[in-house]
């Protein structure tokens, strides 16, 4: 059943990884391979292992242990099957953590002595350490020499249930625990009975504010210990069916870089369409292939941002040759700004340089123009605090929203929340924008967009744009910004807190359509944007389903019985 559904688990949500985990599952429950009754039971090795321990300690090689509990019905978690035997992992090898030599004492860092931490534990076989340790350092510091062959588990933080196998003789720090396995229990087989657990130790360590667990976690945790011989037989199919996860994903990796390769191939032919009857050719090589396509949330993003660049480049309504043209637009701005201007209301904008025709990002529809943000309407920086940012007279009584970039990072549209409000004083070193204000980020998460959904204050962070009355809409812009957004990533530099500025803003080239066609444009690109979400929902549940279903068999699979021959 697992062979035969392998392609359809393998494209499930998460399907790869949860394979592996069963793999793992089905492996230590002894139901992978078949069990051989001529195999020398388990119970042979536990007596050996046993009486190899009682020599360790007589020798003094190792020190004798405090006994582990008996092994209780509750802790036996699936079948047993034939010849296998329950043990406690404290049974089955000599378990000891590290330390760390104090570094305050140089003598101990630099010799020839291989020290892990936990979070070098990153191969099945490991080899090579960050650090290494002398002599004095081991015979001083309680350091536990460890052989090659002997089994690492990682105990704390991020890396619990880490696992690997010591090609060297080496020494760990003391969040990794080191197995040297008694005869009659392989180191491969170990590695991975401990990948196996890894889900269990994680789920012991949790709960405190730094996860982890303990060397006696460890060893008093139950396993089922199948014979050598089968061992080795688990170990060896468990390879087979890694690297054939190993395939799988390397198959999915290379379908989902092609997949993308074709959308942005298809959907970039449409952008780079000049005319509408070029677009429209183009579409119906697009359309064609849709159902292939469109089967990923990301292609339908990819979509829709091609939805947005074809809006303003005048592809996505057709044009009416009865619409005023844009110039006549601008013509009215720039008198309504000169009107205000003459009654003191605003100040005099700086002139901008004229746009010339090399500096045109590519040719407009009849009856629209290039402009700036200044020329359509109010366009400015937030005011910063004057006062130390902390000054509690800012804010208390709280009365003013005060926006930040994370409000307009997060609005999706149309800024809701709110976190922080002026005083009375703080209005006093800021100003009111009003509702409908496109706001656009400047600093920390650059380039982002939304408009006010109430009266709000903002920091010199946000830049605000409300355009004129004679230009009312202020949906449009929006979409233009979702699509200069990576070009204004461009301009920021590249240091640690990138950023542009209110200049750069200043001079990105709009395509301003006639108003009836601006208006046209915001209607179609919403309708549009809602099949977009649609489209994302149906996928969402299509996906869930999926992931139900590959669920269920990976349960059907686990439930089974092992086999005997």
């Amino acid at each position: 059943m697992l062979l035969s559904n392998l392609d359809f688990l393998a494209t499930a949500p998460g399907g790869v990884s949860r394979l592996r985990e069963l793999i793992l599952t089905l492996a230590v429950q002894g139901k992978l391979v078949p069990q051989d009754l001529n195999d020398e039971p388990a119970s042979e090795l536990l007596k050996r292992m046993g009486a190899e321990k009682d020599g360790l300690i007589v020798a003094k090689k190792i020190r004798r242990s405090k006994p582990l509990d008996p092994i209780d019905d509750n802790e036996c978690g699936f079948v047993l099957p034939s010849n296998w035997e329950w043990a406690r992992l404290g049974n089955l090898g000599d378990w000891g953590a590290g330390a760390t030599p104090s570094r305050t004492n140089s003598n101990y860092y630099g010799g020839k002595i291989p020290w892990f931490k936990s979070g070098e534990l990153t191969a099945d076989f490991i080899s090579d350490s960050e650090e290494t340790v002398t002599d004095a350092a081991l015979r001083d510091c309680s350091l536990r020499l460890n052989q090659v062959g002997d089994v690492l588990i990682a105990m704390y933080g991020a890396t619990i249930g880490k696992t690997s196998i010591l090609s060297v003789v080496a020494t760990t720090n003391q969040a990794v625990c080191a197995c040297t396995p008694f005869a009659g229990l392989s180191s491969a087989y170990l590695l991975l009975l401990m990948k196996a657990l890894k889900p269990y130790f994680i789920s012991i360590g949790a709960g405190g504010a730094q996860p982890n667990i303990s060397r006696e976690k460890v060893i008093a945790t139950v396993i089922g210990l199948p014979p050598l011989v089968e061992q080795s037989r688990i170990v060896t199919r468990v390879e087979e069916l890694m690297r054939l996860c190993d395939a799988l994903e390397a198959k999915g990796q290379l379908e989902a870089a092609q997949h993308a390769q074709l959308v942005a191939t298809l959907l970039g032919a449409l952008t780079d369409s000049d005319t509408p009857a070029q677009l429209a050719e183009n579409w119906q090589r697009v359309a064609s292939h849709f159902d292939l396509l469109l089967d990923r949330p990301q292609a339908v993003d990819a979509l829709e941002q091609t939805i947005l660049q074809l809006a303003v480049r005048g592809l996505i309504v057709p044009q009416d040759p009865q619409d005023e043209p844009a110039s006549a637009l601008l013509q009215k701005i720039r008198a309504e700004k000169d009107k205000l201007i003459a009654e003191g209301k605003i100040k005099r904008d700086k002139p901008l340089p004229p746009i010339a025709e090399d500096d045109q990002p590519f040719a407009l529809p009849p009856g629209w123009c290039w402009a700036r943000f200044p020329e359509l309407g109010e366009f400015g920086r937030g005011k910063s605090k004057h006062r130390p940012r902390n000054d509690p007279a800012l804010f208390n009584p709280p009365k003013y929203p005060l926006i930040q970039t994370g409000e307009v990072s997060r609005a999706k549209g149309v800024v809701q929340e709110v976190h922080s409000y002026y005083s009375d004083l703080g209005l006093e070193q800021s100003r009111m924008w009003p509702k409908g204000t496109l706001c656009i980020t400047i600093a920390a998460n650059i380039a982002e967009s939304a408009t006010l959904g109430f009266d709000s204050c903002f920091p010199d962070s946000v830049v605000g744009f409300v355009p004129a009355r004679a230009m009312g809409n202020v949906e449009y812009f929006l979409l233009f910004v979702e699509t200069a957004k990576a070009d204004l990533l461009a301009f920021a530099p590249a240091t640690a807190q990138k950023n542009i500025n209110l200049e750069i803003l200043s001079s990105l080239l709009i395509p301003l359509p006639p108003l009836n066609e601006l208006a046209r444009i915001v209607t179609r690109v919403t309708q549009l944007r809602q099949l977009c979400a649609e489209l994302r929902a149906r996928l969402s549940a299509s996906q869930s389903t999926q992931a139900q279903l590959a669920e269920a068999l990976v349960d059907s699979v686990g439930a089974g019985e092992p086999v005997v021959t």
